[in-house]
């Protein structure tokens, strides 16, 4: 037992230190020790069945993608290829100006583009073409691209020539 006496004649009395199995350092300060509460088995599974519901729904949606990609023909998987990628350039310059953007739409379209080379990757397996003309084909194909603008800014480009053409209507009738 230890005790400390103050100044006044009362005494305070401290119970003895249980004996740690952890070996003594230079800390001099409190430790706080199983105070936390610990998670029981109980908790930690009903967490897990929740998650477990909603990858069940994540994988019908990929199923589901994969088979709207598959119902496409070559010509178009390679033309929404491109406009993903416009689309992800364009994310990424409103991510560099600091515009308004949802940061989960970068995963989602890179997703979505590499389903796609999938899909077209496995056609070429198919058709019996082997990875190394493969290869020759996409850089002759990434030769040929014509760039052209997103459909996204596309739409902007439209909303400004709207506004524009407000503007000039409104400055052109003149008030009485």
């Amino acid at each position: 037992m230890l005790s400390l006496s103050i100044a006044s004649t009362a005494t305070v009395t401290f119970p003895p230190k249980p004996k740690s199995s952890i070996p003594k350092a230079s800390f001099t300060g409190v430790r706080i020790q199983h105070l936390c509460p610990q998670r029981l088995p109980s908790q930690t599974t009903s967490f897990r069945k929740s998650s477990a519901s909603s990858s069940v729904v994540m994988m019908e949606k990929k199923e589901e993608e994969l088979k709207e990609i598959r119902a496409k023909t070559t010509e178009e998987i390679n033309d929404e290829v491109v406009e993903l990628k416009g689309e992800l350039f364009m994310l990424r310059l409103q991510k560099s100006v600091r515009n308004e953007f949802k940061p989960s739409e970068f995963r989602r379209m890179r997703k979505r583009i590499a389903r796609m080379l999938t899909v077209k990757r496995e056609r070429e397996i198919e058709e019996g073409i082997n990875k190394r003309l493969s290869r020759k084909l996409d850089r002759q194909w990434k030769k040929s691209i014509v760039v052209k603008p997103p459909p996204s800014l596309k739409k902007f480009r439209e909303q400004e020539a709207a506004e524009e053409a407000e503007k000039s209507a409104a400055l052109a009738t003149p008030v009485t």
